[in-house]
């Protein structure tokens, strides 16, 4: 039986601010247009932490029963190690997919009901990444996923459960948000890259080799701030946010200059971290302007 310490790592905490970013940057547009909503917002904060929970977990399930998690650095995989069964693995994915789907029902209840099928699609999407046949993670299509579900459809659906609409500034903070999330994913499987490349796992990583890997995480951080400058032409106080800008200094300088293994750990939470910190100031700086 895994400790709860154990349960808490294979959580793999520090990948929440995937799921806190967009809801503050979210809640932030929706302020911005005089329609936040404190108890929807905490909703919406509930079915993304428990879907990134669910989706670590079910990472975790699936690739631990391939045998692709068997030799792997950074934080502790309870299947390959074997400090978990498969069984309980799937057990805790399904039951944070359930809690996320309940509030994400109550919260299509308040607003309306054709959400229940973007809910639908993030389940299948955070299940289908590695699970399944023919897990779109393997193939390179993870980065796309988590764009979409983790930026936009985060960030515009916080806004839009709150305000009843998906503004200009929701979606473009999604765009950004999904951009960091993204990054994360790919120090991620750059660290896990030449491993992935042996067990057959063909992340985008895999594809595009080390190098071109690099130059995309320092591109997906500058796209991220890209999009503050085209948000403060509108809303000057968004350009504060440019003011986080060395937070991404040092993970960038660390990756370009060939960091590996488990020298990219602190990447990890780095990026976590400039995430955290952009979604939260995002949705401050919307809210003030």
């Amino acid at each position: 039986m895994a400790t709860p310490a154990q349960w808490v790592e294979g959580a793999r905490p520090r990948t929440l601010p995937a799921a806190l970013a967009p809801v503050a940057a979210g809640t932030g547009a929706a302020a911005a247009v005089d329609a936040a909503s404190p108890g929807r917002a905490l909703l919406a904060l509930l079915v993304a932490v428990a879907l990134q929970i669910g989706v670590n977990y079910a990472n975790d399930y699936s690739d631990g029963v391939r045998g692709t998690d068997a030799d792997r650095v950074g934080p502790l995989r309870l299947v390959g190690s074997g400090a978990a069964s498969p069984a309980a693995v799937k057990r805790a994915a399904l039951l944070s997919f359930a809690v996320a789907g309940a509030a994400g029902l109550v919260l299509s209840a308040a607003t309306s009901w054709w959400l229940t099928l973007v809910g639908a699609a993030c389940l299948a999407a955070a299940w289908f990444y590695t699970g399944g046949r023919s897990p779109y993670g393997y193939l390179g299509l993870g980065e796309v996923s988590v764009f979409v579900f983790f930026g936009l459809v985060a960030t515009a659906g916080t806004t839009y459960v709150q305000a009843g609409e998906v503004t200009v500034a929701a979606v473009l903070s999604g765009a950004g948000c999904g951009s960091l999330a993204c990054a994360i994913l790919v120090a991620n499987n750059l660290r896990d890259r030449a491993l992935d490349e042996v067990a057959g796992k063909g992340t985008l990583a895999v594809r595009l080799g080390d190098h071109r890997t690099r130059v995309l995480y320092v591109a997906l951080l500058a796209s991220a701030y890209a999009v503050v400058l085209a948000l403060g032409l509108d809303d000057p106080w968004v350009l504060l946010v440019l003011l986080t800008t060395p937070l991404a200094a040092r993970p960038s300088l660390r990756t370009l200059r060939g960091a590996a293994g488990l020298a990219l750990v602190p990447v990890l939470k780095d990026t976590g971290l400039v995430l955290l910190v952009y979604g939260v100031s995002l949705g401050v700086t919307l809210a003030l302007g």
